[in-house]
């Protein structure tokens, strides 16, 4: 199963829809935060995806500040971490992942990229699709994780 995992598009439709059609075979899409609207308008051209979509701290729009979901027995945790203050380090959303039994807490709003596994836990942010022009690509397959960054040229 392939994973796509964005964050901080600030309103950068084209860059989303690059990644999108560089991953074309992606099964989830997985926006960490700060949005806009381009994450409705990526649904309406790319209908055969799963969705998740957090509430960034730029996001006016009614949406959950986490989401959780199952993929090939890997439990994810999504936020885009200004709630757990991941400017100042990883520990609140550390804690919360691991008091939510997640395998995988992806994450924004720092805008830089970061994968770290630590003890059983995986803390991924794919930094900024609209600013950096980077975006996180995750394969799951019989439990097990392989996470890669990626950037936009």
């Amino acid at each position: 199963m392939k994973i796509i995992v964005v964050s901080d598009t600030h309103g950068s439709y084209r860059n989303l829809k690059q990644v999108m059609l560089l991953n074309r075979d992606a099964d989830i899409v997985v926006h960490c935060g700060d949005s806009r609207d381009e994450v409705d308008e990526i649904k309406i051209e790319f209908p055969d995806k799963v969705y998740y979509t957090v509430k960034g701290n730029c996001d006016w729009e009614p949406l959950p500040m986490v989401e959780e979901f199952t993929a090939e027995g890997v439990r994810f945790m999504a936020c885009h971490g200004h709630a757990y203050h991941v400017k100042y380090g990883l520990g609140e959303l550390e804690r919360e992942a691991r008091e939510r039994g997640a395998d995988v807490a992806l994450f924004g709003h720092t805008h830089i990229a970061h994968d770290e596994y630590i003890d059983g836990l995986r803390l991924f942010n794919p930094g900024s699709c609209g600013y950096g022009k980077s975006f996180g690509v995750i394969e799951v397959k019989n439990g097990q994780v392989l996470s890669n960054i990626a950037y936009l040229k």
